[in-house]
């Protein structure tokens, strides 16, 4: 498509109609380095943004050590040397072939951590390799439409007994163990690194370790941290080593990967060769068969037939391996060469620069440089926008240049960043003559700002993207206690837990804020005055507060976090979210009974005050008498 596209325009006129055409069919195009960053999490765990740069702990792994299959590739590499370049689809269960869900996904995950991170030089091989020996493939492809596999995928308990010892850190959330931690998924994280570098690859709202698109991804970018080039071989150890701290893994891994990097092919999902002797398995007389050291064959060898020995005929190349090849021309008196031997001279390196400098640099051929991507580019707080700005780079005629370095700068009163917290980033246009700028993740500030997109070392008019930001969203908060009036008496602590959950379409909705206002009715809007308020600071009634749910998407309010205050009658707690979300928690506040007062006994009259003694009761003579 590109090339078809680029004859076209160089046959085309410079108007603005011609132009217009041209970007929209660069957009199009779709050309394979130009695949975007995919959608973040707009609500689950925590976890980093693409390309984030977090260190991975010195003292742990991605995996925290836990089991692996130790078996290793055939012999025969799936291309051999003089075998088609092309190789052939084949639905049984060939080594090779890698199913088709777990292919996509590896491939998708190096095109994502390439355009964040070239750097890094990360091939969807290694992705295989590690794939390979971690899970099978992820169970030989069981996964379903969505990458996420049939069944959890769990190593053993990391109780100490032969692995590390991790306390669970999860709440068996991930791995169902709430007393240890496990490795989860076909990528086999522990649940504590997958917090740190959980991704949400297929953009389905959800960093899930048992869907192999987010798994995939988020091992490359475990695999790129500390700015290592895996191009190097030292920094590919320690890479693979970070993964599992065991030399015999990283012989196993890299066994595969060079065994993937020789050719491989896509099988049906749920059709590939299931592993067998893990790491752990002491079955065969306590002891895991013996394992050859990793020895890496060069890329292009030198294919030999072994020399017969006396007295028996030639082998077939059936039987060797080895295809068949042309009689040598040089006298077969001599030694044949060691099969052993490489290649006198070696092979190029593929990350040698080219050996010739283009006359005209690219940039000098750039006119014009232009918006491709569309729409607005909006994320939520902590999210990743879904969009990344996208520019072309057109000539006079208005054909893509390619290899022009754009500069993408983060402008405004904003903490969004690019991967690795950076505001400015560099991007090589593609043969497309597009570059997208590196994933962008929204801070905690709402607002917006944008992105100026430049030509580097060029005069040319900048592109420009609006962004905003705005707080994360719920859209139903829900009790998960009933909906019974919370009681309690004036001057003392509501003693009863609150939790309420909030959702969005559907999804728990982690990290969202949401406002809690104590009210004397349904339909006020402003704080009472008087009655309930939250636990504070000493002498603070405050009658609002912001929650932020936590990453199951719950708010709780722990037993004397809400106190009732001196005066009596019924309050409503109201808790909003961004989004619509609210709910009305009932709060009953009644007086203390009355305490009664002792009664005071009647006096026992004396005897002078008897009715008899008292001058009253005395008779007197009438005074007639």
């Amino acid at each position: 498509m590109a090339a078809q596209l680029g004859r076209r325009l160089r046959k085309g006129a410079t108007s603005g109609a011609v132009v217009a055409a041209a970007v929209a069919a660069l957009a199009a195009s779709q050309a394979p380095e130009m695949i975007p960053p995919p959608a973040d999490n707009a609500g689950g765990d925590r976890a980093i943004g693409t390309g984030d740069t977090t260190t991975p702990p010195s003292d742990g792994s991605a995996t925290g050590d836990s089991p692996y299959f130790t078996e290793l590739p055939p012999l025969n590499t799936p291309n051999k040397p003089g075998a088609p370049t092309k190789l052939p689809v084949i639905t049984g269960p060939a080594e090779a072939g890698i199913p088709a869900s777990v292919l996509a996904a590896y491939k998708r995950a190096e095109a994502s951590v390439r355009s964040t991170d070239p750097a890094c030089n990360l091939p969807w091989q290694l992705l295989a390799g590690i794939g390979k020996v971690e899970s099978g493939q992820a169970r030989g492809g069981g996964v379903d439409a969505n990458g996420t596999t049939l069944s959890p995928i769990l190593g053993p308990a990391l109780n100490g007994v032969g692995f590390a010892n991790i306390s669970d850190t999860d709440d068996g959330a991930y791995d169902g163990d709430k007393i240890h931690d496990r490795a989860v998924g076909p990528m086999q994280f522990i649940p504590s690194t997958w917090a740190t570098w959980g991704q949400d690859a297929n953009g389905d709202g959800k960093k899930d370790p048992n869907n192999i698109y987010d798994a995939a991804q988020a091992a490359g970018l475990y695999l790129c941290a500390n700015d290592r080039n895996l191009a190097l071989r030292a920094d590919l150890d320690r890479a693979v080593l970070s993964y599992n701290r065991s030399t015999e893994y990283l012989n196993t891994v890299l066994s595969w990967f060079e065994y993937y990097k020789r050719g491989t092919h896509q099988v049906p999902d749920g059709t590939g060769v299931l592993p067998v002797d893990r790491s752990d398995d002491r079955r065969r007389n306590d002891r895991t068969k013996p394992r050859p050291p990793y020895s890496p064959q060069p890329t292009t060898p030198a294919p030999t037939t072994p020399t017969p020995e006396p007295g028996k005929p030639d082998p077939k190349p059936s039987e060797t391996g080895v295809p068949p090849k042309t009689p040598p021309t040089t006298d077969p008196s001599k030694t044949p060469t060691n099969p052993t031997t490489p290649p006198t001279t070696p092979p190029t390196k593929p990350t040698d620069p080219p050996t010739t400098t283009p006359t005209v640099p690219p940039a000098v051929k750039v006119k014009r440089l232009t918006p491709v991507s569309t729409g607005a580019l909006t994320a939520t707080t902590g999210n990743v926008f879904a969009k990344a700005p996208t520019v072309a780079t057109l000539d006079a005629s208005g054909a893509p240049v390619a290899g022009v370095s754009i500069r993408f700068e983060i402008v405004g009163t904003t903490d969004a960043r690019f991967a690795g917290g950076k505001t400015t980033a560099t991007v090589l246009t593609g043969t497309s003559g597009m570059a997208a700028s590196p994933a962008l993740r929204a801070g905690e500030k709402t607002g917006s700002f944008t992105v100026r997109a430049t030509v580097m070392n060029r005069t040319l008019a900048a592109a420009e993207f609006a962004a905003s930001v705005t707080a994360r969203q719920a859209d139903a908060l829900t009790r998960l206690d009933g909906e019974a009036a919370l009681p309690a008496t004036t001057g003392t602590g509501f003693a009863q837990q609150l939790r309420v959950k909030a959702t969005h379409k559907g999804a728990l909705a982690p990290g969202v804020l949401v406002t809690g206002l104590v009210v004397t009715s349904k339909t006020a809007t402003e704080a009472s005055a008087e009655g309930p308020y939250f636990k504070g600071d000493a002498g603070t009634t405050a009658r609002t507060r912001t929650f932020t749910t936590d990453a199951n998407g719950l708010i709780t309010l722990a037993p004397g976090d809400l106190l009732a205050g001196d005066k009596a009658g019924t309050y409503f707690l109201k808790l909003t979210a961004p989004g619509g979300g609210s709910v009305f928690v009932e709060l009953t506040v009644t007086a203390p009974a009355p305490t009664p007062e002792p009664s005071t006994p009647e006096p026992t009259p004396s005897p002078s005050d008897s009715p008899a003694d008292s001058p009253e009761a005395t008779s007197s003579p009438s005074p007639s008498a």
